[in-house]
């Protein structure tokens, strides 16, 4: 058997390893599930020793197991950004304090705003200060848990702390730093000292890489646990969603990948970009590169809301929208049922159904849905472009790319073909291609993932998705107002 490589991603539900040949195939997959712990509401935490490094071990060792192959390298992503504070000896302390998904740090968010300068941690950062934030969370850390803040030296994020557990390597590659707003300056690519200390003071910064630097070697430990070979080189790694566009040749600046999933995310290799506070400027998995990166608050999850509402399957329903023409009869849906991240960051936002008459039907509506992620694409690609430029190539990934109306309905209204590749295997496939790069076996003129086919958008639906997408963007304004009220209303 060919040199293999692993790549391992730490998700929200589940984790997944990969064994990957020099050609880029697929050898062997292994996936293990989790749950995420919610104390109390808008909390979300990960235990890292019985979630991260369990599921670390469990799938290693099933991988060799299984091949009896042990990797030339490896490489791990992970959710992110998040918090895990440990001591000096990377003890965790308590469990870790996941991405946006956790709002407990909102006072801490407004508190920093104003005594730094929105505008000045947007300037050295790249990004507004939101629930994604590290720094923030930090803050919260010390202030409510006091006596756990006073053993704390280290922090981790999933792949670091996996990367700490396999070499005894304290490390953080430069992208999941950039997500650390605000004690990461990004035109410096270095730790903001100054406001580490303000908001941590004592803590010790991890040693920075890029993604595909190797951070350090599988220790005699970590080699009895997992059956990897001691000495095999370990890589920095990074944030899953950057993994992922990895995983589909998103590396280079112009490259843009749009996962279609329960949420929709946009990320954007650029070589420069104006700062832009609807967006999340951070930097790239390759050096000197920066990324753009989007989120909508929902897509996929639109479609199964309903799907559970009218007690259809997706069959029906996918049926019923095909058989309706393009624009839905005249029906536009603001999609912002969970609130909105960009380029909004309305967590208040509502979501509108817009132009029913009686003849509309379960067909229309769910076309709309569609439609309405589609016009939310459109909405971010467009302050995306006001920053950096347009993307000159774009991949889709995910669980819906599998259905093509929705993929045609976003190259329709955006104008834009989109690549799908052979696998969709997701991060670790990701992490798969970075390690193979760090153990030179990538084989000679091999094409990694290749591209398999391409949706293209018709020319002839333009006219009517441009007049549909002007109502879209005025309908969020005209209601905001009334959302809001009608949000406060819906408190708990």
């Amino acid at each position: 058997m060919n040199e293999l490589v692993l790549g391992l991603d730490i998700g929200t539900s589940s984790s997944k390893a990969c064994l990957v040949d020099g050609g880029g195939r697929i050898v062997e997959v292994a996936e293990r599930p989790h749950t995420t712990s919610m104390p109390r509401p808008g909390w979300f935490e990960h235990d890292a020793e019985s979630v991260w490094w369990a599921d670390a071990r469990a799938l290693i060792g099933d991988l060799v197991q299984r091949t009896g192959t042990r990797p030339a390298a490896i490489c791990v992503s992970g959710i992110g950004p998040c918090m895990l504070p440990t001591t000096a000896d990377g003890e965790p302390l308590r469990p870790a304090i996941l991405y946006g998904i956790d709002t407990r740090a909102e006072a801490e968010v407004v508190e920093l705003g104003q005594t730094l300068g929105a505008d000045r941690i947007l300037a050295r950062g790249g990004s507004p200060l939101t629930s994604q934030a590290v720094g923030p969370k930090l803050l919260w850390f010390r202030r409510h848990e006091p006596e756990r803040w006073a053993r704390t030296r280290r922090f981790f994020m999933a792949s670091s702390y996996l990367v700490h557990r396999l070499t005894g390597e304290y490390v953080l590659d430069h992208h999941s730093a950039s997500q650390c707003d605000p004690i990461y300056d990004l035109a410096a690519q270095d730790w903001a000292a100054d406001w580490a200390t303000e908001i941590a003071p004592g803590l010790e910064l991890p040693r920075l890489l890029w993604p595909g630097d190797v951070a350090g070697r599988v220790s005699a430990d970590a080699a009895g646990i997992t059956g990897l070979a001691e000495g095999t080189p370990v890589l920095a790694g990074t944030i899953d969603a950057w993994a992922e566009a990895a995983s589909v040749g998103v590396s280079e600046p112009g490259d843009l990948m749009l996962m279609y999933g329960t949420t929709m995310f946009l990320v954007q290799v650029v070589d420069r970009a104006q700062p832009d506070p609807h967006l999340w400027t951070t930097r790239g998995i390759m050096p000197g590169t920066l990324t753009l990166a989007g989120g909508m608050a929902t897509s996929g999850a639109l479609t199964a809301w309903m799907r559970d509402l009218t007690g259809s399957s997706y069959e029906q329903l996918l049926t019923e929208a095909e058989g309706t023409p393009p624009g839905s009869d005249g029906v536009v849906v603001l999609p912002y049922f969970a609130g909105e991240r960009t380029p909004l960051f309305d967590v208040n936002a509502r979501g509108a159904v817009l132009g029913l008459t009686l003849r509309h039907g379960r067909g229309h509506l769910y076309r709309a849905l569609l439609e309405a992620t589609a016009f939310g694409v459109r909405h971010n690609l467009e302050v995306m472009t006001a920053s950096a430029g347009a993307p000159t190539r774009v991949a889709a990934v995910g669980g819906g790319t599998r259905g093509g109306l929705w993929l045609q309905i976003v190259s329709d209204v955006t104008g834009l073909p989109q690549e799908l590749r052979q696998y969709t295997l997701g991060a670790s496939y990701g992490d798969a291609w970075l390690a193979a790069g760090a153990a030179g076996i990538t084989e000679t003129g091999a094409s990694w993932n290749p591209v398999v086919a391409v949706v293209s958008p018709d020319a002839d639906r333009a006219e009517r998705y441009d007049a549909l997408y002007g109502v879209y963007r005025e309908l969020y304004p005209a209601t905001r107002g009334l959302a809001h009220r009608l949000a406060a209303l819906q408190e708990p």
